[in-house]
């Protein structure tokens, strides 16, 4: 039986048992939107902002997306929130359509959900991550 999202800690402490690393993720993924490559193009060009949590080494290595914001996974809430003294203005809007990407989906599914937790209805992610948007065939900037 699988666990409610917004009561899972309170179904583990009930199961007696110690969440896993899946059972985050799956919560994560019930209450955020996932976007294929291509809808997150779409939502791109509509007004969306893709936010890219990769390193610096992986985006220099294996491109990054156009017009992606590259903000650290580590940061991220202290970047998007608009009482935060460290806001990026460009991204602290609780309206705003926020694209969370990193390389293969995982970890942007994760911080998606926190984002909900801090009223950013419209948080979400790319699936697969960077690598299946660049496997897909859609727009890299590589360095150099």
């Amino acid at each position: 039986m699988a666990a409610p999202a917004a009561g899972l800690i309170e179904y583990s402490r009930a199961m007696n048992r110690v969440l896993s690393a899946e059972d985050l993720l799956e919560a994560a993924r019930r209450v955020i939107r996932r976007y294929t490559p291509s809808e997150a193009l779409e939502a791109q060009a509509a007004g969306g902002h893709l936010i890219d949590l990769r390193c610096a080494f992986d985006r220099e290595s294996e491109g990054a997306i156009p017009g992606a914001i590259a903000v650290p996974l580590s940061v991220v809430p202290w970047r998007v929130d608009p009482s935060s003294a460290s806001r990026d203005e460009r991204i602290a809007d609780r309206e705003a359509t926020l694209i969370l990407v990193c390389n293969d989906g995982y970890s942007s599914s994760l911080a998606a959900a926190n984002l909900t937790k801090m009223g950013f209805a419209r948080a979400g992610d790319v699936a697969g991550g960077f690598r299946a948007w660049a496997a897909s065939g859609l727009p890299v900037e590589t360095a150099g």
